[in-house]
């Protein structure tokens, strides 16, 4: 049997590689902030960088369609709805007061305007249009973003609608929005809208409505390219938004700020301190052949070049060192091997604790030798 060949990687990075175990919440000494709710955190680790009363229950107004946009989002990718599909707009859709795009009843829009009108204008109007489209009703959906809700384990959420339109019984935290926008986020389709400052959607007629994107930051701010405001006399003004500088990517949460330019100011702020304090270390490229090969058994070549498939990043304080060791784990490999086969794996090691495993795949394609080639070689060797 193949003896396992292993090798180890000591990495020594400019920044801190921590243990999630050994970290807490990172508290900005600097600043005082007016924001009842507020929490920031880094998506790859899960880690908090700041938070105040972030399992508080309280109103969030119209960052209520982030779930709702999950549902679509899930829906397109499952293949149950067409991001090209018209749909006609009902009497009760198109009746929606507060934020709306102003639909016409019996109008057909595309799916992709109308989702595009709620990500950048907080369309009331397209929500339940949505809502009816996915699940026949505004109420039916709304029990689906509540199942999802129980599925992420969201503890202090309750929807009552889809659109966040004052109604008693539905809440959420800053906590809790933090999670159904990084849920978010992870759907490539989003960002081809969540960018956009200006656009405008076209009624029948040739009639036309503006768009504006209600999140402020995505023009103002470096690296914010999503998020959702939101507004009622209850609620106060709200914000949840996404920053990505380099490979580190924040989220922060802002409930009942006492007026927009707050709500704006903080979450800036909150950025600011975690793209000051910390980073995200690439500690396996997946771009680049590692410097190393595999054994081939039985093989036109003896040995294989191999590729990591996927890179691993690791969250860390700024300045400050730290270890990192990355073990080569291969298997026994036999000819025919084809390019992408996995032929390993790597482990990476922080602070002597496993923290993530990697396959390692072929970089090339390696035919079986023939019997003639087998004959030649012997032959080459008297």
């Amino acid at each position: 049997m193949k003896k396992l060949l292993s090798f180890l990687i000591a990495l020594t990075l400019f920044a801190a590689i921590i243990p999630a175990k050994y970290l807490s919440a990172y508290a900005n000494p600097d600043k005082e902030y007016k924001t009842s709710s507020i929490y920031l955190t880094e998506t790859g680790s899960g880690q908090v960088l700041f938070a105040k009363n972030e399992n508080e229950r309280r109103t969030i107004a119209s960052m209520t369609k982030i779930m709702l946009l999950n549902l679509c989002f899930e829906a397109v990718e499952r293949g149950e709805l067409d991001l090209n599909e018209e749909i006609t707009v009902s009497k009760n859709a198109s009746g929606m007061g507060g934020s709306q795009v102003f639909l016409e009843e019996n109008g057909k829009y595309k799916v992709e305007n109308l989702i595009k009108s709620i990500i950048i204008a907080s369309a009331n109007d397209a929500s339940v249009a949505m809502a009816e489209r996915l699940f026949g009703s505004e109420s039916e959906c709304v029990s689906a973003m509540n199942s999802k809700c129980a599925e992420w384990k969201l503890e202090n959420t309750l929807f009552s609608n889809c659109t966040g339109l004052p109604k008693p019984t539905q809440y959420s935290s800053a906590k809790d929005v933090a999670v159904i926008i990084g849920n978010l986020i992870r759907h490539k389709d989003y960002f081809k809208y969540s960018k956009i400052w200006t656009d405008e959607i076209e009624h029948k007629a040739g009639r036309k409505t503006g768009l504006t994107n209600t999140n402020k930051l995505i023009r103002f701010y470096d690296g914010c390219d999503g998020g959702k405001t939101g507004y009622t006399l209850d609620s106060g003004f709200c914000l949840a938004a996404t920053a990505k500088r380099g490979a580190l990517r924040l989220i922060a949460v802002a409930i009942n700020s006492p007026d927009s330019k707050t709500r704006f100011a903080e979450v800036s702020s909150l950025f600011n301190y975690g793209f000051d304090n910390f980073t995200s270390k690439n500690v396996v490229d997946c771009t680049k052949p590692l410097n190393l090969e595999v054994k081939v058994d039985k093989g036109k070549k003896g040995t294989l070049k191999i590729i990591p498939d996927t890179d691993v990043y690791i969250f860390s304080e700024r300045n400050k060192k730290e270890n990192v060791t990355i073990d080569f784990r291969p298997e026994k490999v036999v000819a025919p091997v084809e390019k992408g086969e996995k032929v390993g794996e790597l482990i990476v090691y922080r602070d002597n604790v496993e923290y993530k495993r990697v396959d390692v795949k072929a970089f090339e394609s390696i035919s079986k030798k023939t019997y003639f080639e087998y004959v030649k070689n012997i032959g080459e060797k008297w």
